[in-house]
């Protein structure tokens, strides 16, 4: 009986703590470790006593209001307003920038706060707390490093070794790492070229778990180098491992690394999945290799397919989800939009509407109300507006903008006139504002003197921009 209540006790402090942990950002967590101390000690003392919700609260509120991350800043409420920059195309997977300070006017020319060497690859930066995270490569190693967001002072480094061979066709994007981490519950995780999956403490950079996967796939990673960015919800992080024509879409348990479920219908594209909830079922819906799918979240259960590829399996751009509207595109293809339905207890995705408009490469769209703004790669590099409804083209820009460009909606919407934030890979962050559905551009700004590949972060007044070694802060007026 004594064993049973101990272990009891036992089991309710690791559950005190685990929800201490879910809940706050690890990365500023030095307050939230004193409360959930105290928390303890007052189940101590009451073993039957359940974890107090005010306990909580307060712990919650002291690591919003002021602490010192990893880094030694000042973390203030102000900027707690800002939402983190976790993963791929920010907050909320989709481009649109939460909580971006719109100057009056738009300046000259941007202040730039930091400049420091990383390492090669086209992996985009995340900001949280007053954390910078990065993934790159330095000779044969992929590296992983946390920054100090306030001056670009390191505060840890881990590396591994991951020794890639490109494809001679794509030798001039070098060899990576372009996938782009996802911070998740106080922990990094990483996609490498050739297809490693690691889990990172984000606090203090030690390795928590790893998985290789030449055992288990002919090939590790797509013809061109895995791409795809890793998303989580429900302590599962998918991942889309193996290689051509070999393949499962994963659910990592965060914690552990152990296999949740695997889908493994097709082998992986460079698209990155987005998780949403269509008629009535969370799930995972990404482009493949050679298909469009949705998967059940809860347990990899194939809901829907839809057959698309393109030339030499490119199969590049994120879903953008319009209400319950999936958009797909990719090089040569029409650009078209689905709706999934349940029809007979099953779903199906049913074609909405098809545009030859409209095709896209690298560069995913972003949805601003019923329009979807994005670049084409046609006229080498075309801005366009299409009516996400009806997929009607309502206006396309003069062309040769870029190779690519990362696309994100800043501060529409609001009394403050934002406007589209285009990051070329030419290196200029160009500032289009709507005028109906036609944008007109009111600032270009350089950001740095090499291609910039990877999409930036954006915080509040803060930009940063990878280019192809360097990583910079720039910062607006507010």
């Amino acid at each position: 009986m004594a064993l049973t209540r101990k272990r009891e006790r036992s089991e309710r402090r690791e559950r005190v703590k685990y929800r201490c942990k879910r809940a706050v950002d690890l990365s500023v967590a030095v307050p939230c470790r004193v409360f959930a101390s105290i928390a303890l000690s007052r189940q101590k003392n009451s073993a039957n006593r359940a974890f107090s919700l005010a306990t909580f609260v307060l712990a919650w509120s002291s690591c919003l209001c002021a602490t010192s991350g990893a880094g030694g800043e000042t973390y203030s409420a102000s900027r707690a307003r800002v939402a983190p920059w976790n993963q791929w195309r920010g907050p909320g997977r989709d481009g649109n920038v939460v909580g971006f300070s719109v100057p009056k006017p738009w300046p000259k020319q941007l202040t730039r706060r930091w400049k420091v060497e990383v390492g090669t690859g086209h992996s985009s930066p995340l900001a949280v707390g007053d954390g910078v995270f990065v993934f790159t490569r330095e000779g044969g190693d992929e590296v992983v490093r946390r920054l100090a967001l306030a001056t670009g002072r390191a505060v840890w480094k881990n590396r591994y070794a991951a020794p890639y061979e490109m494809n001679p066709a794509a030798r001039a994007h070098g060899e990576g790492p372009k996938s782009t981490p996802l911070y998740y519950e106080g922990a990094l995780y990483t996609l490498g070229i050739s297809g490693i999956v690691s889990c990172f403490d984000a606090p203090s950079g030690r390795e928590r778990w790893r998985h290789e996967f030449s055992r288990q796939f002919k090939t590790t990673s797509p013809l061109f180098g895995a791409a795809m960015s890793p998303v989580a919800e429900n302590g599962s992080v998918i991942v889309h491992v193996g290689g051509h024509d070999d393949g499962a879409l994963t659910a990592f348990d965060a914690r552990t690394g152990r296999v949740r479920w695997r889908w493994t219908g097709d082998g992986p594209a460079y698209a990155s999945p987005v998780i949403v909830n269509i008629a009535g079922v969370r799930q995972v819906v990404t482009q493949t290799q050679k298909m469009c799918v949705g998967v059940a979240l809860a347990t990899g259960e194939l809901l829907w397919r839809i057959p698309f590829s393109t030339p030499y399996d490119q199969n590049c751009v994120t879903p953008v989800a319009v209400g319950e509207t999936l958009v797909f595109g990719g090089t040569q293809q029409p650009t078209v939009a689905y709706r999934v339905r349940r029809r007979g207890g099953f779903l199906t995705a049913e074609k909405v509407w098809e545009t030859r408009d409209v095709t896209l490469y690298l560069s995913t769209p972003v949805a601003v109300g019923n329009r979807l703004y994005g670049m084409s790669e046609r006229q080498r590099g075309q801005l366009f507006c299409l009516d996400a409804g009806t997929g009607k083209l309502e206006w396309t820009g003069p062309g040769r903008l870029a190779d690519s460009a990362a696309i994100y909606a800043a501060g529409l919407g609001t009394h403050a006139v934002g406007g589209l934030l285009v990051l070329t890979t030419g290196a200029e962050l160009c500032v289009f504002q709507p005028h109906g559905a036609a944008l007109v551009e009111v600032a270009r700004y350089p950001v740095a003197d090499s291609p910039t590949w990877a999409s930036p972060a954006i915080l509040g007044n803060r930009i940063l921009v990878k280019d192809a070694t360097a990583l910079t802060l720039w910062e607006l007026p507010t």
